[in-house]
């Protein structure tokens, strides 16, 4: 028996809106039982994968810094925007100039987002907020002077926003660096690399066709996903043609430099470089 016929590989997928050229490709074409989908939102996929509880999938590039002992980085798939993304957003009551020692309230659902505002702030701007952490579905305590939201909340947000200040991360990141901004990648367990190489190289394939197939027919996924939000079918399209899932050398040289400071500041071991790729598509 071969190994991909005895094995079930547990992959995780966001099914936030910025995903869905990607997801809802893959919902519509995996026809095995040997794949099974595991959504959650990006923190709880990262602990799951951590954990050993799903062996690859999308997760923050926050979580493969922090145990890229354990991962690698299957090449050519990501979440990343070259200047805008339209759903990372600090949206803010003052200008971010005046943030010093304020409170500032985080979404608990991504640590990359959280680490990108905190080096924006701090790197870039030179102010201390001080930092909570919550649930932006409930009402946001107007004590806050700032609030970090991401995915389907920001779009949300955006909707109906009374903050004066709106404040797209990776668009400030591109203008500070020259450099795109990747927020989540497709990582796997070191174990299933070595341990089922074959089943591993299948769903590669499979994955970088339904990002090629994903972006290629997103009118199509546009009329599926937008009500979800809800947002109208050209706001959709407007947004996700922003929204770039490949991990070219300029996406890795970004990579990089996010890791570069995160080592700095002392939130990831420098372990986490050089970047380790998986690539074999044989």
């Amino acid at each position: 028996m071969k190994e991909s016929e005895k094995t079930v590989a547990r992959i995780g997928m966001v099914s936030y809106l910025n995903t869905a050229p990607i997801h809802e490709k893959w919902k519509s074409t995996v026809q095995t039982d040997r794949w099974q989908l595991v959504e959650a939102p990006p923190a709880t996929l990262n602990k799951k994968l951590a954990a050993g509880e799903i062996d690859m999938g999308f997760v923050s590039s926050y979580e493969y810094g922090r145990h890229s002992e354990k991962y690698k980085i299957l090449s050519g798939l990501s979440i990343s925007a070259n200047g805008p993304v339209g759903s990372v957003f600090l949206f803010s009551h003052v200008p971010m100039s005046q943030l010093d020692k304020a409170p500032v309230l985080f979404s608990a659902q991504s640590e990359t987002s959280v680490s990108l505002v905190k080096i924006i702030l701090e790197e870039f701007q030179g102010v201390q907020p001080c930092y909570s952490t919550g649930d932006l579905q409930s009402p946001i305590d107007e004590k806050f002077k700032a609030v970090l939201a991401i995915g389907d909340d920001a779009l949300r947000l955006a909707e109906k926003s009374t903050y004066l200040y709106e404040y797209d991360l990776a668009d400030i990141w591109k203008h500070k660096t020259g450099l795109p901004f990747v927020f989540a990648l497709c990582v796997v367990r070191d174990e299933f690399c070595t341990g089922q190489p074959e089943m591993l190289a299948e769903i590669h394939r499979h994955l970088l066709k339904c990002r090629d197939e994903g972006k290629k027919d997103l009118e199509e996924i546009c009329a599926l996903a937008a009500q979800r939000i809800p947002m109208s079918k050209k706001k959709c399209y407007q947004y996700l043609s922003g929204i770039e899932y490949d991990l070219g050398e300029q996406k890795r040289k970004a990579l990089e430099t996010f890791f570069d400071f995160l080592i700095k500041r002392g939130d990831i071991d420098k372990k986490a470089l050089p970047l380790k790729i998986y690539a074999n598509l044989q």
